[in-house]
């Protein structure tokens, strides 16, 4: 077999063997993003019933207390102590149930990446039909040819991609107040 020859082979062999791959290890990827986005998905619904249990519980416990201090049968400092136990506990449960909504946040990103794997399956793909299509006994300049080719159909995925999902998350911390969704 010619150089040229050998060249073709192995830039097939290459194309074919990338895409292959690479789809195998982005099929992972998005079985193991979708479980995530289930898990989560569970994740936060039961946490988000047991704060609203415990919300009401609590709120129970509240009301008895205030029954217990409008009867007048506390002293004033132990019931300025449990308004601002009262008050506590509230602002912790609304925090809380605030940090629960981390799920949208997380859900976007997810859907981000899912797109992302799309696209770079959209780029193996591509390098797969490169990789058969080419023959064996291709000549040199024809292969650097269609590699060029190939370069710029894939700049222009990738381009085409980034624009897509310009916008970011850009939610850096649950408490931060600062959230800029798409």
């Amino acid at each position: 077999m010619s150089k040229k020859k050998m060249l073709g082979s192995h830039v097939k062999e290459l194309l074919s063997g990338v895409s292959d791959h690479g789809s195998a290890h982005l099929s992972e990827v998005e079985t193991d993003l979708a479980q995530t986005a289930l898990l989560l998905g569970e994740a936060i619904e039961k946490l988000g019933v047991s704060f609203l249990a415990l919300h009401s519980a609590v709120l129970k416990e509240q009301d008895e207390i205030s029954m217990i201090i409008d009867a007048g049968s506390i002293s004033e400092d132990s019931i300025d102590r449990l308004k601002t136990i009262q008050q506590e506990i509230a602002q912790h449960i609304n925090s809380a149930v605030t940090c629960l909504q981390f799920q949208d946040l997380t859900s976007q990103l997810i859907s981000r990446t899912m797109q992302r794997c799309e696209g770079l399956r959209e780029v193996l793909t591509a390098l797969g039909v490169v990789g058969d299509d080419l023959a064996t006994d291709t000549e040199s300049d024809d292969i650097a040819h269609l590699l060029k080719e190939t370069t710029l159909r894939l700049e222009k995925q990738s381009a085409d991609l980034k624009d897509l999902l310009r916008k970011a998350v850009h939610q850096k911390h649950l408490d931060s107040g600062d959230i800029e969704l798409f």
